[in-house]
């Protein structure tokens, strides 16, 4: 009678048990004693892959990274403006789509040169519409933040899509803010239609790069 083999225990497959766990119990709750015994495996055993949770972090988003770019047509006749659109929507789409994949991402260095195509297309396409290379970097940077900044909120409040936090209940909020009739109408604005408010404040940017650098 024949024993079933194992995949052998690599990179690859503790990045894919540690994102696909990741949406169940949470960064808090990934812990290399967890993954270990999804994989079955003894804990030490990953320390031949990765030092500490921070390496793991790190191959994870840029595990992250090359999903979204795989899943992301950049078209090479996009302007400045539409290739910051697609490449900051393409960012948000692939942090929703882990539980506190901002988190993630936030702070991790790319264990690979994988990002490094994309963004020199991104700068290229802004240097050629008029901007130094100091500005290019500054306009995608920028746009840069405020996606993953944007995100991290959000998840704060809504985790996964479906999900939503407690303390988190507009008609609450609005009676506990009651003395505070504009904070409390607010909230519809800061906790809420999370799509609407993204693109609105991206244009905001894009819109804020052109007028400030005085490109098309």
């Amino acid at each position: 009678m024949g024993t079933e083999r194992r995949a052998p225990l690599d990179r690859r497959r503790v990045v894919d048990t540690a994102l696909r766990l990741l949406n169940e119990v949470g960064l808090e709750g990934l812990t290399l004693r967890t993954i270990a015994r999804e994989l079955d495996v003894k804990a030490p055993a990953l320390y031949w892959h990765f030092k500490d949770k921070q390496a793991l972090l790190d191959e994870m988003a840029t595990e992250m990274y090359r999903r979204m770019v795989a899943g992301t047509a950049l078209d090479p006749d996009d302007t400045w403006r539409e290739r910051l659109l697609k490449a900051n929507r393409g960012l948000r789409a692939a942090l929703l789509g882990y539980r506190d994949g901002a988190r993630v991402f936030s702070g991790s260095r790319f264990t690979g040169t994988e990002h490094a195509e994309q963004m020199e297309d991104v700068l290229r396409l802004l240097t050629a519409a008029g901007l130094t290379l100091a500005q290019a970097a500054r306009a995608t940077s920028t746009t840069y933040l405020y996606t993953l900044g944007f995100v991290t909120e959000e998840q704060g409040v809504q985790p996964l899509p479906g999900e939503r936090r407690e303390g988190y209940d507009m008609d609450e909020r609005a009676r506990l803010l009651a003395d505070f009739p504009l904070a409390a109408a607010a909230g519809a604005e800061i906790f809420a239609d999370y799509d609407r408010h993204y693109e609105e404040g991206l244009a905001l940017l894009i819109a804020g790069i052109g007028a400030q650098y005085g490109i098309d």
